[in-house]
């Protein structure tokens, strides 16, 4: 990629993030996955720790104001919908935050742009990068204004799919499910894990993911489908 090119990428980007950027390199360490950097420390790995815990301190705070009848379980189970990697790199497509990556060769020849992983961390990455910029408002107006419409259409069951199941088999009187992670690919900085989910008296269930949890609740939902087709 091209100076140039990368200038006039991130120029937009600002743009659609509603932010000139005081120190761009900022926003260009936000998008260096570990795969292209020789030393870890170079890559977006730490923006992003910092992003996560803006992201979730905003997102909290959006559904303090915006449910107020609603008990802290409930609230807790919107966050994980929020905040989830799924989500993430939704937003992230919405900015195409894929066209400023920095990854390797064999990233990029492996899909790189397109792996949810990828996206939701680079999205942490540019949350901390704002918030390092031009603080903690800027940053969580950010967040408000990307995640408030999608507080507002979720509609979907509140509870995960991993608790969902658990519910279920206690109130069929069975013992709790059993995971297992049955197998593990790629490279370690973006594994893809294979779980399997077992519930006495019904036949297993797999689920994949880029993280365990992710798998997990992949397993969980394949169950509860399953379940209902039974």
């Amino acid at each position: 990629m091209s100076g140039g090119g990368t200038s006039k990428r991130h120029s937009a980007l600002q743009d659609r993030l509603g932010h000139r950027f005081g120190d761009p390199d900022l926003l260009t360490q936000a998008f260096k996955h570990a795969s292209g950097q020789a030393d870890r420390l170079n890559s977006n790995e730490r923006l992003e720790f910092l992003g996560d815990r803006v992201l979730g301190l905003a997102v909290s705070a959006l559904l303090y104001e915006r449910f107020p009848e609603e008990s802290e379980g409930e609230l807790g189970y919107r966050f994980t919908a929020l905040v989830r990697k799924d989500t993430l790199a939704a937003v992230a497509r919405d900015l195409d935050l894929a066209s400023c990556l920095a990854l390797s060769p064999g990233e990029k020849a492996g899909g790189g742009r397109d792996n949810p992983s990828i996206l939701a961390d680079a999205c942490e990455a540019v949350i901390g990068a704002l918030f390092l910029d031009a603080g903690y408002d800027v940053a969580a107006g950010f967040v408000k204004r990307m995640w408030a419409p999608l507080a507002d259409a979720h509609t979907g069951p509140l509870k995960d799919a991993k608790t969902r199941l658990q519910e279920r088999c206690q109130k069929d009187a069975l013992p709790l499910p059993v995971y297992a992670v049955t197998d593990q690919t790629g490279p370690d900085h973006a594994p893809t894990f294979t779980v399997t989910v077992q519930v006495a008296g019904r036949a297993d269930q797999t689920g994949t993911g880029n993280a365990k949890q992710e798998a997990e609740q992949a397993a969980a939902t394949a169950m509860l489908d399953n379940w209902g087709t039974e």
